[in-house]
């Protein structure tokens, strides 16, 4: 006898003793209304234990609590009493008829928990395929389109479940797959056999085939079976082949392979992407420092300087070479930020600093607005990456003076705001609708008015968003609508787990 068939009987046996109890509770019951309250037409109490037992216990317990409440019945409520011999034919008629009605209602009450259950199953079932669809839908990896699949056939078969995702070359990813396992699964996954049971180093039987045998794309799924013997891994494998197999038709009716190429493709792409932008970038930069250099030195001869056609040339040649300086700086930073590679250099610095240097550098851009500075006296230091939130404040700055027409005001300040340090840029320029605040920050993102007004890459505020949040702060920016301006601050936290500030010999 298998272990399975073992633990089924030790339940119907579980099953029958409890449906023996109901009965003897039910007759318990029945001998206290015929002492107390003399009734002697009570044999329908006995259907109790046999609807109750055919909900909850089953349909075998279900027929013993028929028969005993037939035999208990006939005992107690048919004359003679407390014997089983029948005095009358009617009186054996209405106990064949008890008992065909006990026999009847144990299995409509079995047949209604059936009911239930399946009906219980199919809706939870509905529920976790929609829920499997939407997850299928957001997936912005193919990792997570695999980990979706792993989690949705775990849940459908009820067991631990790994799945060895299917590389491009045909190979297995994402796990370290066990000695034992490493054959087994390269044979599943080329083909070569449909399905295997092998042991690991532990002692734990798993179950392996591929998800679906059309699209091995899906990879191979392997299902832990615990330690169970031989004879149990034979009897779940037809039932563990089902649930697969409806997995797998539910895969492809998702076309989830398309999904899972689709979002490989994307993967590759961004990866390639960033490889060509840093590669070019680096590339461009030591020309086009020369560039930059050779233009500098140009404008500041004094032959060129009493020549207006050669200065406004050079100087032409400078601008537009410092914003394709800019422009790489971008793409470096942005490659840098999608890489994970941005970690702070955390030092303490005075917020006037940070301000002053990054108007300094921006002074030719400026040129043409007037700035008003408004900071406060007296701001505490901060523990920041003085270079990276430079960088961002830059880019706000760059921002204003882009979108503000000539001659504006630009109002630069910093002040104390609670436990923060606000550095804000107030223009009167272009300004922000609702719509356009919500999606400020984004990568790429910009406004189809902005676009008209001056040229970008639309990386600039996503790359000051990454820079302060590396550095523990957040970016806001306000603005009351079209033309009415726009208020961009950095907020960054006063530390009060930082290392002191070094004294100086002097202090």
């Amino acid at each position: 006898m298998t272990r399975e068939a073992a633990l089924r009987i030790r339940d119907e046996l579980r099953g029958i003793l409890l449906a023996l109890l109901m009965v003897a509770v039910t007759t318990v019951i029945a001998l206290g209304l015929i002492e107390y309250f003399g009734v002697r037409r009570g044999s329908a109490l006995y259907l109790i234990p046999v609807m109750l037992a055919g909900w909850h216990l089953g349909l075998v317990p279900a027929l013993v609590a028929a028969v005993a409440g037939v035999l208990w019945s006939g005992y107690l409520f048919f004359s003679p009493f407390y014997t089983y011999f029948l005095a009358r034919p009617n009186e054996i008629l209405n106990l064949t008829l008890f008992m065909v009605v006990g026999l009847v209602t144990s299995h409509l009450a079995s047949q209604a928990k059936r009911q239930t259950e399946l009906a219980r199953r199919r809706e939870n079932e509905m529920s976790d395929l929609y829920a499997f669809s939407r997850r299928l839908a957001s997936a912005p990896a193919a990792a997570e389109i695999y980990l979706a699949i792993e989690e949705y056939v775990a849940n459908l078969v009820q067991r631990n479940v790994v799945l060895y995702e299917a590389s491009s070359d045909g190979s297995l990813d994402n796990h370290t797959v066990p000695a034992e396992m490493r054959a087994a699964l390269a044979e599943i996954q080329r083909g070569s056999i449909p399905a295997t049971t092998i042991e690991d180093g532990n002692g734990n039987s798993w179950f392996m085939r591929r998800v679906s045998q059309r699209t091995p794309d899906f990879g191979v799924i392997a299902i832990d079976l615990g330690r169970a013997g031989k004879d149990m891994m034979a009897e779940t494998r037809q039932r563990l082949d089902e649930a697969l197999s409806d997995a797998a038709a539910t895969l492809e009716r998702l076309d989830v392979a398309r999904t899972l190429t689709e979002a490989k493709m994307r993967s590759e792409t961004e990866l390639l992407r960033e490889a060509l932008i840093g590669s070019v970038s680096h590339e461009l930069r030591t020309p086009l420092a020369s560039i930059l250099g050779a233009a500098t030195v140009l404008t500041q001869s004094p032959v060129i300087a009493r020549d207006e056609r050669l200065k406004s040339l050079s100087s032409v040649v400078r601008d537009e070479a410092e914003r394709l300086n800019n422009d790489i700086q971008n793409l470096l930073d942005a490659t840098r930020i999608s890489r994970g590679q941005v970690k702070p250099r955390m030092e303490w610095i005075e917020p006037q600093d940070i301000v002053n240097s990054a108007l300094e550098r921006r002074q030719r851009r400026l040129s043409g607005h007037s700035i008003a500075i408004a900071m406060d006296r007296n701001l505490p230091l901060i523990y920041v990456d003085p270079v990276l939130v430079e960088q961002a404040f830059v880019q706000v700055v760059d921002n204003a003076a882009k979108y503000s027409p000539p001659g504006s005001t630009i109002t630069v300040a910093a002040q104390r705001n609670g436990h923060d340090v606000v550095l804000s840029v107030n223009d009167t320029g272009a300004g922000l609708t609702r719509d356009e605040l919500a999606r400020l920050g984004e990568r790429f993102f910009r406004g189809s008015r902005h676009a008209g007004l001056a040229s970008g890459s639309g990386l600039g505020l996503w790359i000051a968003k990454a820079f302060v949040v590396a550095n523990g702060g957040r970016l806001q920016a306000e603005s009351q609508g079209v033309d009415q301006g726009t208020t961009v601050s950095i907020h960054l936290p006063l530390s009060e787990h930082a290392p002191p500030p070094e004294a100086y010999p002097d202090d």
